[in-house]
């Protein structure tokens, strides 16, 4: 990197992606982003600013922003796919034409797409056949990145070079990137943790108190380990930034965009209004929905997760699920410390008549 200037290019426009392209550039990469609207690649081209997704941080001058993905991915080592779930696949078959295998390809986007149950990288791979696949996930609120306080994130691949370049790029004294040869228990990590940031968030606008916070985090941490173990992932990754991390960042605060839904459901706003007054896209939200049926359809005992579907799809107050929080859940504390008999067995007793009545908690 010394010697050869790295060149990075970002797909999207919004605060995550905004704040990772003024790192690299800050780091001395030659970095372009691509956007759809002109008027806002024109203003962080003009006034060094995203005005609609990152207002009030300066952003590195030298980012160059373009509605051409022509002018953004020819010539780049590394590519920052930062485009939400929804758009996700469809952004990665536009970028194809302009991609080659050399390239490294990262997502930075914590959700999953409805078709197929996919996860970002598997989409990359999939639409592209390219070996450099990573991702990135962790505690990363943009507009803290983009305010240079410390973070810490992970970079997680199968591959060597994806790690080492990924953290040539973006670490720096305030930005520290870890990494983690587990890329789909990362993945996992940051899509499922938007669940239960909805939780927490009508969690503290129904007035709980810290032991209840607490007692929710916690079971919501042994919720998603199980779900990810289900699919194949390492349930240690849970223990670092990619779960435990992230779980505590978007349940305790005001900036997470899920946090922040779940409060307005809290208040007693319908699920509409709280989107609505959001202004961008909650994960979390669509994830809900998808998770609760991949764990119905395999037989993961979700509580939580069964619980948010009922308050956001079904109509029942946020306050109901409160006062049913944790009535049916497992009696085993850290899941994977009993043996799998004993968690199976206590599953088993506590999924029986009581599951759509109370498995309805408090999301």
């Amino acid at each position: 990197m010394a010697e050869e200037r790295m060149r990075v290019a970002v797909l999207g426009g919004g605060s995550f992606g905004t704040a990772l392209a003024s790192i690299a550039a800050d780091n001395g990469a030659e970095v372009r982003q691509w956007l759809r609207d002109p008027a806002l690649a024109e203003q962080i081209n003009q006034e060094h600013v995203n005005g609609r997704y990152l207002p009030g941080y300066a952003i590195n001058p030298a980012v160059v922003a373009s509605t051409e993905m022509a002018e953004v991915l020819p010539g780049a080592g590394l590519v920052l796919v930062a485009i939400p779930s929804k758009a996700f696949g469809e952004v990665v078959r536009q970028a194809r034409t302009h991609l080659s295998p050399d390239q490294i390809l990262v997502s930075t986007t914590k959700g999953i797409q409805e078709e197929g149950f996919k996860l970002m990288s598997q989409i990359l791979e999939e639409e592209t056949g390219f070996p450099h696949i990573g991702v990135i996930s962790g505690p990363n609120l943009a507009s803290e990145v983009a305010d240079k306080q410390l973070t810490a994130t992970v970079i997680a691949s199968d591959d060597p070079e994806t790690r080492t370049r990924v953290q040539a790029a973006l670490g720096c004294d305030y930005f520290r990137v870890y990494a983690s040869n587990d890329r789909y228990g990362v993945e996992l990590g940051g899509a499922l943790k938007n669940l239960y940031a909805i939780a927490a968030g009508m969690a503290a606008a129904l007035g709980m108190g810290e032991n209840t916070r607490s007692m929710l985090m916690t079971r919501a941490l042994a919720e998603m380990s199980r779900f990810a173990v289900s699919q194949g992932a390492n349930p240690m990754t849970f223990l670092g930034l990619a779960g435990v991390g992230d779980l505590i960042v978007t349940c305790s605060s005001q900036l997470s965009r899920n946090y922040r839904v779940g409060y307005a459901l809290g208040e007693g706003r319908s699920l509409d209004q709280a989107v609505e007054a959001l202004g961008q896209v909650a994960e979390g939200v669509n994830s809900v929905r998808l998770v609760r049926d991949k764990a119905r359809e395999e037989g993961i005992y979700m509580p939580l997760a069964e619980g948010l579907y009922q308050v956001l799809f079904k109509g029942v107050p946020a306050q109901e699920m409160a006062r049913l929080l944790m009535l049916g859940e497992q009696s085993s504390d850290v899941e994977f410390v009993l043996a799998r008999e004993d968690v199976q067995r206590a599953h088993r007793e506590q999924s029986g008549p009581k599951r759509d009545a109370g498995s309805g908690e408090h999301g």
